[in-house]
Formats: structure tokens, C-alpha cells, sequence
């Protein structure tokens, strides 16, 4: 089973580690702490954006709570990927803490991209293994990062564009998953109008906000119609 999720889990291997070494290297040349927090921050924190984030707060000497409200605002977009599997992690006993812990990004977009089989234990077990390899390789990106940032003086400009292209190889997989475009247009939709409408600093939330109302709309269309259809069948 392990070597069937570790080729899943590829694409993720590649964009966690040099995402993970970029923030390494941020933490060791912008905060004066040991290395080795930086890997523990993969372990207990596990979201890349906000430790990022964490740093550059840090850096310029924010407190500790403007740090967490910080951060809260910018994963909340989490609340959206765990409301649409909750019945997909329950009956997980002891993994589904684990499961939504480590509910990121990438690891949605693996988890609802798979084929699934009709044994629901054994796909939470494989859910949790995917999730488990994708943390690992981000605690091992971090701490490699963080020590090449302490031991090593290179130039790491343009390391960061690797979420991007794991982000772009991800929706092409989605869609390839899923055979329906819309979702991506609705996004790319969402994310103009919250460009024109609002500055950086919310346009995320505006965006998941339009696009989470635009699905909601058409998921109410297309339940409505399937009675219609089932009775023009009848």
C-alpha cells in the first residue's frame, strides 16, 4: 500500500520540498531561533502559507496574537474542504483527528481526485497514509531548508514559484478527475471580481466567498433538475 500512495503523492514530494526549503532558509536568515523549530513548526503548525506568514510577523516583531488572528484568517478557507468530507472521515475512529488536521491543499485536492472503492476503512486508511507522507515531506523541506539557510549563503529568489506549480498541476489533475471545467472558471471568476473589488489583503476570502456562493448555486440547479428529469423519464 505504501508504495501505491507514495506515487500518488508525488506530485506533492515534488512541490513540498523546495516549498519547504524556501520557508527553511526564511526562518534561519529572518528569525533569530535554532533551526530546528522550523521543522517542528511543519510538525505542530503544517500550513505553508501561514508559516511563511508566521515569519514575516515575527520578523517585524508582531505579538503572538496578532500572529494566530493572522494566521485563522488566512487558513480559513479550510473550513470549506472539511465541511465537504465530513462524512467521508467518519467512522475513521482515531485517524479522523489526524485527517482533519492535515487537511491542506494539496492534500484535497489528492484525496477528492482519487478513485475511490467501496471499502470506506480501507480508503481512510489510504487517506490517512496520503496525508501522513505529504506532512513528512514538508517537515523534511523545512528542515533541510533551515539548515542550508544556517550553514550555506545561496540565492534561493524564485524558489517560492513551486506552490504555484504544484497549484497548476493539481487543477489539471482535478479536472481530469472530475470532467467538469467550471469549477476552475468559476474560481478564476471569483479571484478577477475580488481583484477589482477589495485589496490583497482579503482578496482570498472574497474570492472563496463568491466562489463557494456560484457552487452552492449551481449544486441547487442541478438537484433540481434531476427530479424533473426522473420524472420526464417515468
Amino acid at each position: 500500500m505504501n508504495q501505491n500512495v507514495f506515487r500518488l503523492t508525488l506530485p506533492i514530494l515534488f512541490g513540498y520540498i523546495p516549498l519547504g526549503m524556501a520557508f527553511g532558509v526564511l526562518f534561519t536568515t529572518q528569525l533569530d531561533y535554532a533551526w530546528w523549530i522550523a521543522p517542528l513548526m511543519g510538525l505542530v503548525i503544517y500550513a505553508g502559507s501561514g508559516q511563511i506568514l508566521a515569519v514575516s510577523l515575527l520578523a517585524a516583531n508582531a505579538g503572538l496574537l496578532e500572529v494566530a488572528v493572522a494566521m485563522f484568517v488566512l487558513n480559513a478557507r479550510h473550513l470549506f474542504y472539511g465541511l465537504s468530507l465530513l462524512g467521508r472521515f467518519r467512522g475513521a475512529g482515531w485517524r479522523k483527528g489526524y485527517l482533519i488536521f492535515g487537511l491542506t491543499d494539496e492534500t484535497y485536492s489528492l484525496l477528492t481526485s482519487r478513485p475511490l472503492s467501496s471499502d470506506k476503512h480501507h480508503e481512510q486508511e489510504v487517506d490517512f497514509r496520503i496525508t501522513a507522507f505529504n506532512q513528512a515531506y514538508w517537515i523534511a523541506g523545512c528542515g533541510i531548508g533551515a539548515l542550508l539557510g544556517e550553514m550555506v549563503a545561496f540565492d534561493s529568489t524564485g524558489i517560492e514559484f513551486a506552490l504555484v506549480a504544484l497549484f497548476i498541476v493539481l487543477t489539471i489533475e482535478q479536472i481530469k478527475a472530475l470532467g467538469d471545467s467550471f469549477p476552475l472558471w468559476a474560481g478564476a471568476f471569483a479571484a478577477g471580481i475580488s481583484m477589482v473589488l477589495v485589496g490583497p489583503s482579503h482578496q482570498l476570502i472574497l474570492a472563496i466567498a463568491i466562489v463557494t456562493g456560484i457552487l452552492l448555486i449551481q449544486y441547487r440547479q442541478l438537484k433540481n433538475r434531476l427530479p424533473a428529469a426522473e420524472a420526464s423519464h417515468d
